[in-house]
């Protein structure tokens, strides 16, 4: 299990890729042009809101990763639609060998997904800036502010390594 240092809680709160600033039916407008524009090889949605406005906004991510939890209140659950639901275990502040098992998991898949987990989504963003194909877009919530869209590419994984590296490691 991999466990977050002070100072690299502090560095996630700046957005990891493009910040798209507005309010849900601006930043899915957006979203939409980016994503016709960068034909991504799958597109991944981290957090309930974020996966819940681009659904709503007609938007079909590939792999949807819930935690049933908005600003980390108890929200309920998505109905997702993907043909697969893997569960997952990654308590808050922590990135645990199931996460990136099932991560991968869900990645190897030819078909849609949804990972449940049972704890706290957002540093899975890292995992997915690791392991997902080359070209894949990856978004995110930046609370009170938008969305966050990172393109994977050899820049976005060489900062994913940095902070995955920089990681506490500890004994599940």
């Amino acid at each position: 299990m991999r466990v977050l240092t002070a100072s690299l809680r502090k560095e996630l709160k700046k957005p990891l890729g493009l910040l798209i600033r507005g309010p849900p039916d601006q930043t899915i407008k957006k979203l939409k042009l980016v994503i016709e524009e960068k034909k991504p090889k799958l597109v991944i949605s981290v957090g309930d809101e974020v996966s819940r406005n681009m659904t709503l906004g007609g938007l079909r991510p590939d792999i949807i990763v819930l935690d049933g939890k908005i600003m980390r209140k108890p929200v309920t659950l998505l109905e997702a639609h993907t043909d697969r639901t893997i569960k997952l275990r990654n308590p808050a502040g922590t990135l645990t060998e199931d996460a990136e098992t099932k991560v991968k998991d869900a990645l190897s898949s030819r078909s849609s997904c949804t990972l449940l987990v049972d704890g706290e989504e957002d540093l899975i963003t890292l995992l997915f800036m690791l392991h997902a194909p080359e070209g894949s877009l990856i978004i995110y919530g930046q609370p009170l502010k938008g969305i966050v869209v990172v393109k994977v590419d050899e820049s976005s994984r060489r900062l994913a390594r940095k902070i995955f590296n920089s990681m506490i490691v500890k004994k599940d």
